[in-house]
């Protein structure tokens, strides 16, 4: 009769357990992947998946097992973990979307904003259709196998052990939110000064001429040319947003 003991289950279910968790939790977290179209199965079934997979490239980590004193530490610290990689993608997202809302108020579209079910918000017209686009892009540059590579790596930068707290010390995630200004300001500057300049001619003209009627003229002016603007600007996103994302997934060892 074959029998297994204790040590032998532990060993062989602690290297598959705790990718698995963190892999489910990164996929609770980053953008696509964390959509309500996406069934809880299909992300369960996928992260087990994922951790069964790398498996050859994770020789080397200790065995924590469920009984152990360690067990929690461990768990939160794989939670953590998995949270940080999809909330510094999402961070890349969420500065294309406020970069969305810098144009949007430039151009007077501020008012054009409707109820996403996505993002379950208020979101503007211009917004939106940044987010559509960098979520395009996402998957055009498989970000999504970024995302599974930067999990793997994250096992060499933050092995498996009970520092939660040394993950955090390191991560540094508070930073992110600089990292999300930056990008919005950089994406939305040649919009703003664009803006900037009709506004200023604008005024200009209401000067000069104080018979025209400067409101009735502005909107459509100011709209035109942020739909020029527009046009010139989504172009070059691509610049701005794999930078962003090569940036925040150096994190965990990971470039694009």
């Amino acid at each position: 009769m074959i029998s297994f003991s204790q040590d032998q289950l532990v060993a062989w279910m602690s290297p598959l357990l705790w990718p698995f968790v963190r892999a489910l939790a990164l996929f609770m977290a980053a953008p696509v992947l964390s959509s309500r179209a996406v069934p809880a199965r299909a992300k369960i079934g996928l992260a087990f998946l994922v951790a069964l997979g790398c498996q050859a490239s994770l020789s080397g980590q200790p065995v924590v097992g469920l009984d152990s004193p360690q067990a929690l530490a461990v768990l939160l610290q794989q939670v953590f973990i998995g949270l940080a990689i999809g909330f510094a993608v999402r961070i890349v997202f969420a500065s294309v979307e406020l970069a969305g809302e810098l144009m949007g108020l430039q151009m007077g579209l501020s008012f054009a904003s409707f109820f996403d079910p996505v993002s379950n918000a208020q979101v503007s017209a211009i917004a939106r259709l940044f987010t559509i686009l960098v979520t395009l892009m996402f998957v055009a540059v498989n970000g999504h196998l970024l995302l599974v590579v930067a999990l793997v790596n994250s096992f060499q930068v933050f092995p498996v052990d009970a520092g939660v707290m040394q993950a955090a010390g390191q991560l540094q995630i508070h930073r992110l939110g600089a990292e999300l200004f930056s990008t919005a300001l950089w994406i939305a500057l040649p919009m703003i000064a664009l803006m900037l300049f009709v506004n200023l001619t604008l005024g200009i003209i209401s000067r000069i001429a104080p018979q025209i009627n400067i409101f009735a003229i502005g909107f459509p002016v100011t709209l035109a040319m942020g739909m020029v603007g527009l046009v010139t600007v989504i172009p070059l996103l691509d610049a701005p947003i794999l930078a962003a994302l090569d940036r925040v997934l150096a994190l965990f060892g990971t470039s694009t």
